[in-house]
């Protein structure tokens, strides 16, 4: 299977509480709810065009348990989007839980990467990670990640825990898509290319 990433982002890099002003409120943050004025009609069609490329998803602990709170309870069960979260087979890497309410669903604890490149051995199409931020930098650590595909909100929310932040692996990228919505949405999709290049500039005329 291949491994995705997708994540919300602002222009200044933070990936925390896109959804929601209490979505999450770790370490005092208050400017939660930034993504969602942005969204539309055309984010929301890919949305699902991704989702529907999916045969499991990877989520860490709050993640998951934020969308087991969520997505079993939406008003209507047969809507597109709750009926594929809900019947999708869920991985979460967690050394804190021991069983998982939400199913189907498979606690993967000790060497995660270890259990994650193994289910890329597995035959399929996407297992993907959605949010869960520290889950995905473990990944593109560990070169698990094959896309990472961001959709960038032209917002600078000023705090908030970044997506990259200092110390975070290296990582090469090559563009393979980018578009905008009438939102403003930038989606942009990379594939991912091992170690970063590096090269000194010439300017013109020097040899």
């Amino acid at each position: 299977m291949k491994l995705t990433l997708t994540e919300f982002v602002s222009l200044d890099g933070v990936c925390q509480g896109p959804g929601s002003p209490d979505e999450d409120t770790t370490g005092g943050f208050t400017r939660g709810g930034w993504f969602v004025p942005h969204m539309d009609e055309v984010f929301m069609q890919q949305a699902a065009d991704w989702l529907a490329q999916a045969d499991g998803l990877l989520l860490g602990r709050r993640t998951y348990e934020e969308f087991a709170e969520s997505w079993p309870n939406m008003p209507d069960p047969d809507e597109p989007f709750a009926r594929t979260m809900n019947g999708l087979q869920k991985y979460v890497a967690s050394n804190r839980l021991s069983s998982a309410t939400w199913q189907p669903a498979t606690v993967l604890s000790g060497d995660v990467p270890a259990k994650v490149a193994e289910l890329k051995g597995q035959s399929g199409r996407e297992l993907q990670i959605h949010g869960s931020a520290r889950l995905g930098q473990s990944m593109l650590a560990a070169g698990l990640v094959d896309e990472l595909r961001l959709v960038i909100a032209p917002v600078i929310v000023g705090s908030g825990r970044r997506l990259f932040p200092d110390g975070t692996a290296p990582t090469g990228l090559r563009l393979v898509r980018n578009e905008s919505t009438p939102g403003g949405l930038a989606i942009h999709v990379y594939e991912t290319t091992g170690a970063p290049e590096s090269g000194t500039y010439e300017g013109p005329g020097e040899d």
